[in-house]
């Protein structure tokens, strides 16, 4: 918002002093990210900026990092870079095993959760559904209620009924990351089905048309937005997580927190900071994705984006 020209001075004063302290704010939060990127690409072992980062020397500077995150005892590093070593790549590299893992986790969590969490919400828009606040509160509580009490709890009740045992891979971090990412999904298809004519759906009803054609053809693609944005975030929060894979996870499941996470317990490696780029870079990505979704939800329901 412009500033009037019939501002006093201190209101002035206060505009200024105001995008000042936000812009302050912004930059206590994105500094640690504006010091990881950099520092990924240090040529020397160390997690400081050298002498030469400092100078701008090109020789300072290295993708020996990255190069490392395809580096395997297996792997071999004097051959040529063909078909081959891609695929031993592929199968041997632990930083791509815990990617591959991260990937399929993620996958199966955000469709689990974007089902469940769309399904929900359907029904919790509904004005005649008894309870709807006792009932949201409920569904929404794993973003509310400490990580770590729903990961004891998920960890005692997956003992119990040994889903480890049950010959399923992922099934118990699937489950819980699902568990995690089904609120962000509830909120986003809410927020969308706020502004949604229901009128549309009482005229399909009224035309013949069944519920599941009325949802398919009718509600789905104005929702859609919302559906999308919620399994975004219920991706990036399946992707990101690590305390449940720590408590949950067996040892062939490693994603990628996890990797990080064994590798500062084990042997600090600045690879891990090139690793931390890749996941900015990917979590940016995925963000602004949400915002274009959410600007093209605002636009189909007459909305003008801000």
């Amino acid at each position: 918002m412009a500033l009037p020209i019939y501002a006093s001075p201190l209101e002035r004063a206060w505009y200024y002093t105001f995008r000042v302290l936000c812009g302050l704010i912004f930059l206590f939060l994105i500094a640690p990210i504006l010091i990881v990127i950099p520092l990924s690409f240090n040529a020397e072992p160390y997690f400081t900026f050298t002498e030469k980062m400092l100078s701008l020397d090109p020789t300072g500077y290295s993708l020996r990092w990255y190069d490392l995150l395809l580096t395997h005892p297996n792997v071999p590093t004097d051959v040529p870079r063909d078909a081959a070593w891609w695929a031993t790549v592929w199968q041997d590299a632990a930083w791509v095993n815990a990617a591959k893992n991260s990937v399929i986790v993620g996958f199966f969590a955000t469709i689990t959760a974007t089902f469940l969490g769309t399904l929900a919400a359907l029904g919790l828009s509904r004005p005649e559904m008894p309870y709807r606040r006792a009932i949201m509160a409920v569904l929404i509580s794993p973003m509310i209620v400490p990580l770590i009490i729903i990961t004891l709890g998920l960890f005692f009740f997956y003992s119990s009924i040994g889903i480890n045992k049950w010959g399923v891979p992922y099934l118990g971090v699937i489950m819980a990351h699902a568990t995690l990412g089904i609120p962000f999904v509830i909120i986003t298809v809410t927020a969308t089905l706020s502004g949604f004519d229901h009128s549309l759906t009482r005229a399909s009803a009224s035309l013949g048309a069944s519920p599941t054609t009325t949802f398919f053809k009718v509600t789905m693609p104005l929702i859609l937005p919302g559906m999308i944005s919620g399994a975004l975030f219920a991706f990036v929060t399946s992707f990101d997580e690590v305390v449940v894979v720590l408590f949950v996870g067996a040892n062939d499941e490693q994603t990628i927190p996890r990797q990080m996470w064994n590798g500062i317990r084990e042997a600090i490696s600045p690879a891990i900071l090139s690793v931390a780029t890749i996941l900015v870079v990917f979590s940016i990505t995925l963000l602004a994705t949400v915002e274009l979704l959410r600007r093209r939800s605002e636009r189909l329901r007459g909305i003008s984006p801000h």
